[in-house]
């Protein structure tokens, strides 16, 4: 059996809480790149330009384990190089992330709604990990799990590479309770509460998920906590974790979550982002037996979804 080979440590820092991107060089048994640069330019020439790599190259932005890539330096399959992207400016969203927990192992934040969990498309420097990383020098925090970014609530994040695994296998062995509170609509000939199992698919590039006929992959317990002037508080308890899970769900009841830009119809881009009017859902509570201590462990959230 081949030995996987290591991966060096990234002779790049952090730049605002993010992580450099890593590259390995894949194989050229054709020949087609005589240099780095002739495979950065293929890789990346279409989307910043030729004239932008040789600018990064001459400005020694790229960097192997050994230091700066020469711009001439010749192809080597199976070479790691790092860089930084360019960060492209980005509102910042006026809310806080606020600590619940800390210890050496772990952080629970208490995130607010609009702010994604950790950088993907267009939500980079603006996301809960840049922030926490930043803010409270910890330059190695990963989440151990993920929370769309227009709910707000409680997530976990493990302090150190080591103990990530054992964090993140408690979400995989869905060994960790977790609870939310949401604000919708109120409908007395909506039977609850209620078991919700379905099939849902979530298709690459497309903004919603829905429901497919088929063996159910998701399930939600939903509960009616209170009612009044026809709209509801609901208790929340997913026992799966398919993306967007409780939003198809309540809508599926007929009971959308208030607030919410896509389900049950996509609103136009530019009223997605409406502080004003955040979708209605919270991950208020996560319990699980810490897999390092033994310990039982218990968080709330500190957030409330306003009145009905």
């Amino acid at each position: 059996m081949a030995r996987r080979r290591q991966v060096p440590s990234s002779p790049l820092e952090q730049r605002m809480g993010v992580d450099p991107v890593r590259l390995r060089l894949p194989a050229d048994p054709d020949g087609w790149w005589p240099t780095v640069r002739d495979h950065l330019v293929a890789r990346f020439g279409q989307a910043i330009g030729a004239r932008r790599v040789d600018e990064m190259l001459a400005a020694g932005d790229f960097v192997t384990a050994e230091g700066p890539l020469a711009p001439e330096a010749p192809y080597r399959a199976g070479l790691f190089v790092w860089f930084h992207r360019e960060f492209a400016a980005e509102e910042r969203v006026p809310f806080e992330v606020e600590v619940v927990y800390r210890d050496e192992r772990v952080v629970v934040a208490d995130k607010p709604h609009f702010l994604a969990t950790t950088p993907r498309g267009g939500h980079v420097t603006e996301t809960a990990l840049a922030r926490l990383r930043r803010d409270l020098d910890l330059p190695e925090l990963q989440p151990a799990h993920r929370l769309d970014r227009l709910t707000a609530g409680l997530v976990l994040f493990v302090v150190q590479p080591r103990h990530r695994g054992a964090y993140q296998a408690l979400f995989q062995r869905r060994q960790v309770r977790k609870e939310y509170r949401a604000v919708a609509g109120y409908d007395p000939a909506v039977p609850l509460p209620a078991t919700v199992r379905s099939r849902i698919v979530k298709e690459r590039g497309e903004l919603t998920a829905r429901e497919v006929p088929g063996e159910p992959n998701s399930e939600s317990r939903i509960e009616l906590l209170e009612e009044h002037e026809g709209r509801g508080l609901y208790r929340l308890v997913p026992h799966t974790g398919r993306t967007h899970q409780l939003r198809v769900h309540m809508n599926a009841l007929g009971l959308p979550i208030l607030g919410d830009p896509l389900y049950p119809r996509v609103v136009a881009e530019a009223e997605r982002d409406d502080y004003a009017r955040p979708l209605r859902l919270l991950a208020a509570s996560l319990e699980y037996t810490d897999p390092v201590t033994g310990e039982a462990s218990r968080f709330a959230s500190r957030r409330r979804l306003g009145p009905l």
